[in-house]
């Protein structure tokens, strides 16, 4: 599954990669929420994918916090 393989790349990165990629996400939702205020948007399933792909990451840094 594509969910497994993302999961096993997030385990694999450094804390400070998982921190930039957290940074790059949000950033990515905000726009995703603009471009959906102003009807922009064409894709509104992409804001779901980054939301959990968000989620995704925070639960991995949480688990290197933790081991």
């Amino acid at each position: 599954m594509k969910t497994n393989k993302y999961l096993e790349e997030l385990r694999t990165q450094s804390a400070e990669d998982l921190n930039t990629r957290l940074v790059e996400a949000k950033k990515e939702l905000f726009n995703l929420r603009f471009q959906n205020a102003t009807n922009q948007l064409e894709n509104t399933g992409r804001i779901k994918e980054v939301r959990k792909n968000i989620a995704r990451i925070q639960t991995v840094i949480t688990e290197k916090a933790h081991a």
